[in-house]
């Protein structure tokens, strides 16, 4: 009898406990099946953490998988037709920075609701909110641009602006509904120079140089890796960005190198078209200086302006390339894998290729904007 009475005791303590463990976790969770769950609507909103308190340390997740720690975590809505109301969730955390979501009291973060009907259901922790920083550090940027540029700096905004629209709304929707990548890349890379250049310099030579210049040199950039891509069999499929595109809902057939031959035109835009209105905006103030100049002396100053410019900038696009690949050099050298087996990997080869058709562009780039600037400027 005394253990009977003995597992009926140790059975309710475990019981209440269990009780005060989940008080905060939605009953919702419980009572339905995840199958039923899965199939309910759901809306995203943003909410501020109140509190948080420690649940169960290492676990099983119901649908499999263990769990290293579990928080119990009260939210305020601050977003949608439930702003205002105090919810219940739980998230757990498995130890990877990767997938693990830090927050603090106080922070605020995205929340997807499941409902039924009118009430919410479930709701689940899927980010942090971090664009309310971003636009802090969006305006400075503009602000700084501004104040030291001036009306120069004002311009520079705006083809900023206009340069995001186009990629925007333009350069991806195109992309997704299946068009030419390398073609709708230059022909996008034409458009934004010539915007860019015309809003800051007006309609001149000047302007006209630094077009055609740029363009000639993503153009060869492009067809450059273009073809040595085909030639050394890059898949185009190196990052998990480009496998999941597999699975997107639109089924569109992506040319996959031809979107990383895109990739790298783009990617090699900016650095060009500085080159290329450098030069002709120094040897429109050397013809300014000396009208009297001949077309071959001026074409030879714009050589030496750019050969000053060339490396400088064909290791800004470098130390770019190597910036966004450092953890996995890193991975290579902690390994000890041999040089050779590197540059012959897909990833590695593919970023060698971008990094150095990008480059010859650009050098190549000087001695089109020279000569076609000395050609202008002479009549």
């Amino acid at each position: 009898m005394k253990k009977i009475v003995l597992i009926i005791i140790t059975f309710l303590v475990m019981f209440f406990s269990a009780g005060n463990i989940y008080a905060f976790q939605p009953e919702s969770e419980f009572e339905d099946p995840i199958g039923e769950l899965e199939n309910l609507p759901t809306e995203k909103v943003r909410a501020k953490v109140m509190h948080i308190q420690k649940g169960r340390e290492e676990g099983e997740f119901s649908t499999g998988g263990f769990f290293e720690e579990e928080k119990l975590v009260r939210l305020k809505i601050l977003t949608g037709r439930f702003k205002g109301k105090f919810i219940d969730t739980v998230y757990y955390t498995v130890s990877n920075p990767a997938y693990d979501i830090q927050f603090n009291e106080g922070d605020k973060v995205f929340v997807e609701l499941q409902l039924r009907g009118d009430e919410i259901a479930n709701s689940y922790i899927t980010e942090l909110v971090r664009d309310d920083l971003l636009i802090f550090l969006t305006v400075g940027f503009i602000l700084s641009i501004i104040l030291i540029g001036g009306l120069k700096g004002i311009k520079s905004v705006l083809t900023l602006g206009l340069t995001v629209l186009m990629v925007l709304k333009v350069l991806l929707p195109s992309l997704l509904k299946g068009y030419n990548p390398i073609m709708l890349a230059i022909i996008v890379s034409a458009v934004v120079t010539a915007i860019t250049m015309l809003i800051i310099s007006g309609f001149n030579r000047k302007t006209l140089a630094a077009v055609l210049g740029t363009v000639g040199g993503v153009t060869i950039a492009g067809f450059l890796a273009f073809y040595i891509g085909n030639a050394i069999k890059l898949t185009g499929m190196t990052g998990e960005e480009a496998q999941m595109l597999f699975y997107i809902p639109q089924g569109v057939k992506f040319d996959y190198r031809g979107l990383l031959f895109a990739g790298i035109i783009i990617g090699a835009l900016g650095a060009v078209m500085d080159v290329g209105m450098s030069i002709a905006s120094s040897m429109a103030e050397v013809k300014k200086a000396n009208p009297d100049m001949s077309t071959p002396d001026l074409i030879k100053s714009g050589m030496n302006v750019g050969k000053d410019i060339m490396g400088t900038m064909s290791n800004t696009l470098i130390l770019a390339y190597t910036g966004g690949a450092l953890p996995l050099l890193i991975l290579f050298l902690a390994y000890e894998l041999p040089l050779v087996e590197i540059v012959n990997l897909d990833i590695i080869a593919t970023e060698i290729v971008r990094a150095l058709s990008g480059s010859i562009g650009l050098v190549l780039s000087i001695p089109i904007t020279a000569l076609l600037a000395g050609l202008l400027y002479k009549k």
